[in-house]
């Protein structure tokens, strides 16, 4: 376990190798991807257990549209069948549930779904579990930018109001802290256009663990790395002894 005060409050992961995973195992990436969603849940429990306070999971990028349409698919079809079996299990966790990302190129019935998911855990307060589909962070920067220019526009906003601060508000979640802790597994060294604005100084964590593989024992290697580090966010170190530093 972690010490409390060493917690990342914020954990990001890119929940990468589902396919080399069924590869290795001579089976299809559908099975890969079914042994990922496993993980996926096993890793929310631990989370929630740990004491983290919010989790992004990056479960399908405004990029995984090029796959091909059988793969998309199968991955819908797999959310779907988890909003089914895991809100309950969110309730008894006090887990609230949000969902971020393009979610107007999903079918009318899963947004339904995941509307319905949401309404439901809505009060819970527990952990805030946010899941990005049809997600890009270009998109969400684009999005937020946008949306701000039609304030302006409309000239309920002088555009010289515009901050870094004020942008951040209008970005997917801009309600949240940003992420302490980026986590990706499957021995890729990228953010892969995940939360782009929001993971400007998160501690970055790859693991090569493929992520069906990625269990508690390796989360906790992840937060005990993170303890150790020292987050300045530009400035110059701290000395124990709490005297000032020189640059």
């Amino acid at each position: 376990m972690t010490d409390s005060a060493a917690l990342p409050r914020h954990v990001a992961v890119i929940m990468d190798g589902n396919g080399r995973w069924a590869q290795q195992r001579r089976r299809p990436r559908a099975f890969g991807h079914k042994a990922g969603q496993e993980a996926a849940e096993a890793l929310i429990r631990t989370a929630r257990e740990r004491g983290v306070r919010h989790l992004t999971l990056f479960a399908f990028s405004s990029e995984n549209w090029q796959r091909p349409p059988e793969e998309v698919q199968q991955l819908f079809r797999l959310l779907a069948l988890a909003l089914e079996r895991q809100v309950g299990q969110l309730l008894e966790n006090d887990i609230r549930l949000r969902f971020i990302g393009d979610l107007s190129r999903l079918s009318p019935a899963l947004r339904k779904a995941m509307a319905d998911a949401e309404a439901q855990t809505a009060h819970c307060e527990g952990m805030y579990l946010n899941i990005a589909v049809s997600y890009g962070g270009r998109w969400d920067i684009a999005e937020a930018a946008r949306r701000l220019a039609l304030e302006v526009e409309r000239g309920e906003l002088p555009a010289h109001a515009i901050t870094p601060e004020t942008f951040r508000r209008y970005l997917a979640l801009g309600d949240t802290p940003d992420p302490d802790l980026f986590i990706r597994t499957g021995g890729e060294s990228r953010v892969s256009n995940f939360l782009l604005w929001n993971l400007a100084y998160s501690e970055l964590y790859f693991s090569d663990c493929l992520w069906p593989d990625f269990d508690a024992q390796q989360f906790d290697a992840a937060l005990a790395w993170y303890a150790k580090r020292q987050r300045r966010f530009g400035t110059v170190p701290v000395p124990v002894d709490g005297s000032s530093a020189s640059a």
